[in-house]
């Protein structure tokens, strides 16, 4: 009989946002299968954050996320994962060994003392109301940037147009 080593996974699932609010039981069952389908011991399991999603995914603009830490054989994880892809309810997961983390950020993590980042929807400056003052420093006022790269470019030696691809002429 062979042992097996467990360790500590932290996995990220997204579902869809709809289904996650209408039947948020079912949606934690389905996540509860894939995780013991490998056989996992589940630590914790919480709803991490409600965003919209960067591109769309099956047709669907918002995701739930939901945090897992649990205790699994490393050669079931990509069990897990193509059983997500196979999943229905579940649209994405990614799944990290904690070992490289600090274990007091893990316990808090698995604890639920840590929680989202706040949904960065509501800061991200869009490109029409990004303030281009940085960039207008880097040139003088009543200059445009064509102007400023000729000047960067007055340190260069003109190129003698009569030189050819090979070299210049040896007379």
């Amino acid at each position: 009989m062979e042992t097996m080593t467990k360790k500590t996974y932290e996995a990220m699932f997204l579902v869809d946002s709809a289904l996650a609010g209408s039947d948020w039981e079912g949606t934690l069952a389905a996540v509860n299968r894939v995780l013991e389908r490998a056989e996992a011991e589940v630590l914790t399991l919480r709803e991490w954050s409600d965003r919209k999603l960067a591109y769309e995914i099956d047709h669907k603009g918002r995701g739930t996320y939901i945090l897992g830490y649990f205790n699994a054989d490393g050669s079931k994880i990509a069990g897990l994962e193509k059983d997500v892809q196979l999943s229905e309810q579940i649209m994405r997961v990614l799944v990290l060994a904690t070992e490289d983390r600090p274990k007091e950020i893990v316990e808090k993590d698995i604890s639920g003392e840590t929680q989202a980042p706040r949904d960065s929807d509501d800061d991200r400056i869009r490109d029409d109301d990004r303030d281009d003052s940085e960039e207008e420093d880097d040139f003088d006022e009543g200059s445009s940037p064509q102007q400023k790269d000729d000047s960067r470019a007055s340190d260069v030696e003109p190129v003698d147009k009569e030189e050819s691809m090979d070299g210049p002429d040896v007379k």
